[in-house]
């Protein structure tokens, strides 16, 4: 089963353990965003990835991970 997050992001069942991933890929949006956190240039990802993910999706990557933080953060500030 397949279910969109965004308009580039995913998780399917049947791919890669049902963890998010890109449209049409098997690229994990976690590992996307390790390169994001380290610092690398989006056109550098762009390019490791050899175009399979576009700065347009590592952006929609940024938005999800903050409001996923946004909606985690009372529960780990409070402990």
């Amino acid at each position: 089963m397949t279910r969109a997050l965004g308009r580039y992001i995913v998780v399917d069942t049947a791919v890669c353990h049902g963890k998010p991933t890109f449209v049409g890929t098997r690229i994990l949006v976690a590992d996307v965003l390790e390169q994001v956190a380290s610092g690398t240039a989006w056109e550098v990802i762009v390019d490791d990835w050899r175009g399979d993910v576009s700065k347009e999706a590592i952006a929609e990557a940024v938005r999800l991970a903050r409001d996923a933080w946004l909606t985690q953060e009372p529960a780990l500030v409070a402990g």
